[in-house]
Formats: C-alpha cells, sequence, structure tokens
C-alpha cells in the first residue's frame, strides 16, 4: 500500500532549493571589501601600538636589575650621577697649525760642471759646513792659474811705472825734464795700479769658483732624497736643486686663532716672564706629539677667514713632529683656581638657558639654572647654580621633572645598587676604598643609591 499522496509522482523526488548565481562583477566587489577591512584594521592596530610606544616611559639599561625585585612603572627613576667638586680647570684656546721648519733650504750648485761625489745618504741628519757634493774642480783650477798669472804681469808693469815715475819726480827737481812727462808717467803708474786690482778680482772670483766647487750644508737639519745622481752635468739655473735640506730640531707649528683671542692671548704674551705652553696633538686628537712654548704671534688679522696666526716653538728632540705635517694645538692660556666643576654631560639646555638637575638628600630632583665657566674636555666650571659636594644628574636626565623621585647611582655602580670593581661611593658622594670597602671618609663602603636599613639593637622584628 502506498503511502505517497494521490497524484503525486513516485519517480520525482523533493523539489530542490534554488541558489542565486553571483556575477562576476559582484565577486570582485565582495573581495575588494574583504581587503579593505583587513588593511583597515592593520592600519589602526599599527597606528594604536605606536601612540602606546609613544606614550610609555623609554627605559634604560638598568631596566629589570632594580633594587628590591626590580624597578616598575611606579618605581623611582634610575638615574646617573656624579658629585660637583671644587677644583682648578684650565683654559685652553685649541686650533689648527701645520708643522713648520726653521728653515727649509734647496741645496743647488752655484756654479756649472760634473757631480763627481755625492757625500751624503738619503734622510742622514747632517750639521752645519759638512760636505755635502764636489762637482769637478779642474776647469776652475785652470782658471784661477791664469788670474793668478795675468795678477802677475800687472804687478810687474805697475812696479817699474812707479820707479820710473819716482825717478822722473827727481830729474824734475833738477830741471832735467819737463813736468809733462812727470804728469804721464804718474798716469802710466796709475793705470797699471787700475790693472793690477782688475786681475786680483779675477783671482779672487777664480778661488770662490773654485770653493764653490765644494757643495756644503748651509744649516743643520736632515737631508730628503737625492735629486740628481753623481755623474750629471748640472747648472745655477736648475729648478729642482741637489736635495732639499730642512732644519728639524728645534721646529715650529704655525696655527691660527679667531680674532675674538687676541686680547687674550695679547695679555698673556705681555706678561712679564711670559711662557705660554703649546701641545700638539695628531690629526686625530688623540695622541700628543709634543710640547713647546709660544715664541710670537702674527701682526694682521685675515680678513678672509677672521683669525690671527701664531707661531709656537717645539725641541722636537725625539722628531715626533715632520714638516708639513697637519697637527691639532692646544695652548693653556690661563688657569682658574678653585671653581666649581661637574661633567659636562650634566649640563641641559632649555629655553631659560642652562641648567642641571640636582639629587637632594631626599634623592628628589629640582632643576637649577646655571651660569658656565670655562670648559675643559669632559669638565666644565659653573660659575653660579650649585655648590661642591651636590650631586647632580649625568645621564637619564631626558625623563626628569621637577620633584621626581630617583634611585641615583654613580657611573661604577652596577644597575640595582650593585657594586662593580673599582672605587665606590658612599652617600655624600665621597669616595671610598677600591671593591666596596670602607674608606677613609666611608663607614660602610656602600655605593650611593644603593639604601641600607639596619636593624636596631634588639629588634626581633
Amino acid at each position: 500500500m502506498s503511502h505517497l499522496p494521490t497524484g503525486a509522482d513516485p519517480s520525482k523526488g523533493a523539489p530542490e532549493p534554488v541558489s542565486p548565481t553571483l556575477t562576476a562583477a559582484e565577486k570582485n566587489r565582495s573581495r575588494r571589501a574583504v581587503l579593505f577591512t583587513l588593511l583597515a584594521v592593520f592600519l589602526l592596530g599599527t597606528g594604536g601600538l605606536l601612540y602606546y610606544r609613544s606614550k610609555a616611559p623609554k627605559t634604560t639599561g638598568f631596566q629589570g636589575a632594580g633594587r628590591r625585585g626590580g624597578f616598575g612603572m611606579s618605581g623611582p627613576l634610575p638615574v646617573v650621577v656624579n658629585v660637583a667638586r671644587k677644583a682648578d680647570i684650565n683654559i685652553v684656546l685649541n686650533g689648527l697649525g701645520t708643522v713648520t721648519p726653521l728653515a727649509t733650504v734647496t741645496v743647488t750648485t752655484q756654479i756649472s760642471g760634473y757631480l763627481t761625489e755625492v757625500n751624503f745618504k738619503e734622510g742622514q741628519m747632517v750639521n752645519k759646513g759638512d760636505l755635502l757634493a764636489v762637482i769637478d774642480p779642474r776647469p776652475y783650477s785652470v782658471a784661477l792659474e791664469q788670474a793668478q798669472g795675468q795678477l802677475i804681469q800687472a804687478q810687474a808693469q805697475y812696479k817699474e811705472a812707479q820707479i820710473d815715475l819716482d825717478r822722473y819726480v827727481t830729474l824734475s827737481g833738477q830741471d832735467s825734464i819737463s813736468k809733462q812727462q812727470v804728469d804721464a808717467q804718474r798716469a802710466l803708474a796709475t793705470q797699471y795700479e787700475g790693472m793690477v786690482k782688475q786681475n786680483q778680482g779675477l783671482v779672487d772670483s777664480a778661488q770662490l769658483n773654485l770653493a764653490y766647487c765644494h757643495i756644503t750644508a748651509p744649516v743643520s737639519g736632515r737631508v730628503g732624497l737625492r735629486l740628481v745622481d753623481q755623474g750629471n752635468y748640472v747648472t745655477p739655473n736648475s729648478a729642482t736643486g741637489l736635495v732639499l735640506l730642512t732644519q728639524v730640531k728645534p721646529i715650529t707649528v704655525i696655527f691660527t686663532l679667531p680674532e675674538d683671542n687676541i686680547p687674550q692671548v695679547v695679555k698673556q704674551v705681555r706678561a712679564p716672564d711670559s711662557k705660554i705652553s703649546v701641545d700638539a696633538y695628531n690629526r686625530d686628537n688623540t695622541v700628543k706629539l709634543a710640547t713647546g712654548t709660544l715664541a710670537t704671534i702674527d701682526n694682521t688679522v685675515d680678513p678672509t677667514t677672521g683669525t690671527f696666526k701664531l707661531r709656537a716653538v717645539f725641541p722636537n728632540e725625539d722628531e715626533a713632529l715632520f714638516p708639513n705635517q697637519f697637527v691639532n694645538v692646544s695652548m693653556l692660556i690661563d688657569v682658574q683656581r678653585g671653581v666649581t666643576v661637574v661633567p659636562t654631560s650634566a649640563i641641559e639646555r632649555g629655553q631659560q638657558g642652562s641648567f642641571v638637575y640636582v639629587v637632594d638628600a631626599d634623592n628628589k630632583v629640582a632643576a637649577r639654572t646655571v651660569a658656565l665657566g670655562a670648559t675643559e674636555g669632559e669638565r666644565v666650571a659653573v660659575l653660579t647654580g650649585i655648590k661642591p659636594g651636590e650631586k647632580v644628574v649625568v645621564d637619564g636626565a631626558d625623563r626628569l621633572k621637577d620633584g621626581m623621585e630617583v634611585d641615583p647611582q654613580f657611573p661604577n655602580q652596577a644597575p640595582g645598587g650593585g657594586k662593580t670593581p673599582g672605587r665606590s661611593w658612599n652617600r655624600d658622594g665621597k669616595p671610598g676604598a677600591a671593591d666596596g670597602k670602607p674608606g677613609a671618609d666611608d663607614k660602610t663602603g656602600t655605593p650611593d643609591g644603593e639604601h641600607r636599613h639596619r636593624k636596631p639593637s634588639g629588634d626581633s622584628s
């Protein structure tokens, strides 16, 4: 018996649902919507992350290593501090200079001839008057003999004319000859006298040329590379010469300073018994080459650069300074005695000028405006604003505000109040002994920033 409803066709199944067919344009729009949605979510997430990082406080190397289990976001901010001290600070003027020998001589020949001897080695130190080279002297020896022969002949003629003149004068006194003959003989004697002087000059010139055949050092110094080899024909008009000779002991450095320093320098130069120390450093300003003294200053200012020149003299016994070498010059012009000195890293700049962060006894910072003086290396003099013994922040000041609590640590102290090998510091900023041991000024030997609370006697808690 069939349960199918009347009139139903058993060969046909249930009716199938009709699914809508999407066009290609609709599919593309759907894909673009998904991509735009993902891109918007990515951009929003990235923007939120950057915003969070910009608002979050920056961390330093002290992060995660604080005392009492580490520094949290709400704990004291770790900073590096140093102590302002009373010390002397040097006022140093720095300039750029060039090593300049006192004498640079191009040794040349003063006569022409063949170079027969070279009596120096390249780079050799020579003294004034040492024989450097020899030019063939034979032609000049012959010329000297000829001049000497002419001189002898002229001397004989002059002597004969002088004898005749004496005889004529005697006869003229006896009225035996006329006065005209005496005057003629006197003129002839004078003529021969002139010939003698002329030939004597030729002899001296020939002797001088013969001396020029031996070329000697005009100054003491070091010879350079040989410019002419033995056997060459040399002439006085040669542009290169035989060798270059430079005086290296002593040697000078010519350097420049801004014209604003003229009053300061002139005052020291004119002071009685003035002796201004000058140091020369290498190009990188890392190695001290020599120490000398200021010799003189120039008499004009270069209007194109606004600088003036100075010359310093160095003994240069070790020849550390080389001619034409570029050097950095530091000139000690004055010394400020007993001023308050802090590291240059402690100085901050603001709209109101220079200031420093000072850490008080409660480990809270306060910004103080300071007036700065001279700077020497990594130290700077503070004229007003702080006193010796106060602790100033040298690292981490970019995150500080007035009244903020900090955890001060000295440069040789490990993060979190631990000790590093070396000299420790007490809470008053005075140095203790090495390796954290008690020093003369530090009973406990604990570095500053490490707060240790001792229990009272009898306290059981």
